[in-house]
């Protein structure tokens, strides 16, 4: 058997090291280059060939953008307040209904913390109000009849007068 590092015979017994992620069989002598890998030794159980790195699987990063509906109203805190005076409950008894701390619930109503998806899906649902500004909400306000302009209406027009 010759080392994976320096190509020399191994005499004795091999040593696999990591280095840059690649696990190598070397010998006493280069086993300083590199981490020593401790490998559980069992009769019968298949062994890894040196030289070869364990696939890992790769896990594709999350992306906070592909988990949002929309974007969460300006005036949340107010929404939510006037939703919890309106059903004439505390900030304890909203708490209690969604399953959430009522210091939660404070600091939500005052402003001070945005609410996570899920305990925004609560309170949606236990006060019966949304707290997205999502694009079927943000349409055209102009009334029946009314067209609204875009950008790029503006920049037709403007190429079509020229």
């Amino acid at each position: 058997m010759q080392c994976e590092l320096c190509g020399a015979p191994i005499v004795g017994p091999s040593k696999t090291i990591q280095i840059e992620g690649a696990e190598l069989c070397v010998c006493v002598r280069c086993a300083k280059h590199g981490t020593e890998v401790q490998q559980p030794r069992r009769k019968g159980a298949p062994q890894k060939k040196p030289g070869l790195a364990a696939p890992q699987a790769r896990r594709r990063p999350r992306d906070v953008f592909d988990l949002m509906e929309g974007e969460i109203v300006d005036d949340y805190a107010d929404r939510i307040r006037a939703a919890r005076e309106g059903k004439e409950w505390s900030t304890l008894d909203l708490a209690q209904a969604i399953k959430e701390r009522e210091l939660l619930v404070k600091k939500i109503e005052k402003g001070d913390l945005i609410p996570e998806d899920d305990v925004r899906r609560k309170l949606e649902k236990a006060l019966s109000i949304r707290l997205i500004d999502s694009t079927e909400d943000s349409t055209s306000t102009g009334g029946p009849g009314r067209v609204t302009m875009t950008v790029g209406d503006v920049i037709s027009f403007k190429k079509s007068r020229k």
